[in-house]
């Protein structure tokens, strides 16, 4: 997320995971508190790319007419979703980053039970969605652990396109003392303890202002679920692929300054700057009227206004991954999900099919051959292969937009992507995000292209 060697938010919630493995619930929203019995009948199981990644989306007209609907409706079409359709009934939700107490219309829908095929030690939602003005929505999860204990319901993100009505937020202090939310990332405390989340089910409620007709409206909701091993380093993939996709280059260096109530400004700008390259490499941007509260001196404006509507008033960042998703799914026909892939051939299988993926490492300045920098957390773009097999990334720790295009060392770039542990400057272990990474794809992709994701576990 940032190019210093200092410790990013991220990191340091991720270490106090790996600390707890080496040796309050949050309440839910005030509506929650009326919840009926839920539907217990369980998913089938998705394809889970190496065994060690399960991934789930509710999608289309069949899915989201199962599972528990409390006041929602289910709405055919090229692109099926789910809306409010009589509100269940009326809550007060006080916004901690504003102060404002307002009361909201909301209706639910909850899943039915998945069980995962990999028993996870992470589990991590992504949500598509549109929220005009006066609508939000809130993502909950609960599981079942392996020793057949339940998890309480944990909030995964409170959310808006926009910020006029509510602030996008995490929300901390969420554990019952065996996992724990830390932003965005539903976590084991103690993964060496053998302990995991066997199932679980997302709740979805959709928030509207009174007497209105507006409503959200869902397209995607979905989780990964992951038992990536402990490692420092991890096996060679082999060469497969010469291909680069045409992206377009933006830098965050020359946002520094900008806009600093954003995470400080562009320094720690990498993930908008990443999601808004591919963005636009699907051919869409934010309109002119969008950008018109960007400063006209400002270059790029539209990598101003992706950090200004990814950001996390919790985290006090815009490197929130679910959130970053979502923001891509805000334009027309776009989708946005966080997974993890296995290795390189999966990043080729994807590149191959015009998929460009926005991956997520730390490193040291020596680990990664022309990098010039090390990271505690930063987000790049990879946009192709060279003939040897090494990767082209869209990097946007880069002076200037045409200094973006960069060749990383294969088996090095690998390395850092994929492990879960590293050295630090100072000689401490530290964690790794073990493959993590954004895919933003057409919301009726390609033969080509849904063949591509169903062979990364993704439908």
């Amino acid at each position: 997320m940032t190019r210093s060697e200092q410790p990013s938010r991220r990191s340091l919630l991720a270490a106090a995971v790996t600390a707890a493995a080496a040796g309050a619930v949050s309440p839910a929203a005030a509506a929650d508190s009326s919840a009926r019995p839920l539907n217990a009948r369980t998913a089938a199981p998705s394809k889970a790319p190496s065994g060690l990644v399960d991934n789930r989306a509710w999608l289309s007209y069949t899915d989201w007419c199962g599972g528990t609907a409390e006041g929602t409706r289910a709405v055919p079409g090229a692109r099926p979703g789910l809306v409010i359709a009589t509100p269940e009934g009326r809550t007060d939700y006080r916004d901690p980053h504003t102060g404002t107490t307002a009361t909201w219309e909301y209706a639910r829908w909850t899943s039915p039970v998945h069980r995962l095929a990999v028993p996870s030690a992470e589990v991590i939602a992504s949500w598509n969605a549109r929220t005009p003005a006066g609508t939000w929505l809130q993502v909950e999860l609960t599981g079942t652990y392996s020793d057949g204990t339940d998890t309480p319901w944990y909030v995964m993100g409170r959310w808006a396109a926009g910020d006029q009505d509510i602030r996008r937020t995490s929300v901390d202090d969420q554990s019952d003392g065996r996992s724990s939310i830390w932003t965005d990332t539903f976590s084991i405390d103690d993964a060496a303890s053998g302990l995991r989340l066997v199932s679980y089910r997302l709740r979805l409620t959709l928030y509207r202002r009174p007497g209105t007709k507006s409503t959200p409206t869902v397209w995607r909701l979905g989780a990964m679920g992951s038992d990536i091993p402990d490692r420092f380093t991890v096996p060679a993939s082999t060469p497969g692929l010469a291909r680069e996709l045409t992206v377009p280059r933006y830098s965050q260096e020359i946002h520094v300054g900008q806009y600093p109530e954003y995470d400080n400004g562009g320094e720690a700008w990498c993930s908008p700057t990443s999601s808004q390259m591919i963005i636009e490499y699907w051919g869409r941007k934010p309109t002119a009227e969008a950008l018109a509260w960007v400063n006209p001196a400002y270059a790029d404006p539209q990598v101003c206004h992706a950090a200004r509507f990814t950001y996390d008033y919790q985290y006090a960042g815009c490197g929130n991954w679910p959130f970053n998703a979502a923001y891509a799914a805000t334009y027309k026909d776009l989708q946005g999900v966080v997974t993890r892939l296995g290795s390189l051939t999966d990043l080729e299988t994807l590149i191959a099919a015009g998929i460009p993926a926005i991956t997520s490492q730390s490193f040291l300045k020596t680990e990664l051959t022309g990098a010039g920098y090390g990271t505690a957390g930063h987000l790049m773009t990879v946009i192709g292969f060279t003939a040897a097999g090494d990767v082209i990334a869209n990097d946007p720790a880069s002076p200037d937009n045409n200094a973006v295009r960069r060749v990383y060392q294969r088996r090095e770039w690998e390395n850092i992507w994929l492990r879960t542990k590293r050295y630090n400057a100072s000689g401490k272990v530290v964690s790794g995000t073990g493959g993590v990474c954004y895919l933003y794809f057409p919301a009726h992709p390609t033969a080509d292209q849904r063949k591509a994701l169903a062979e990364v576990g993704i439908r």
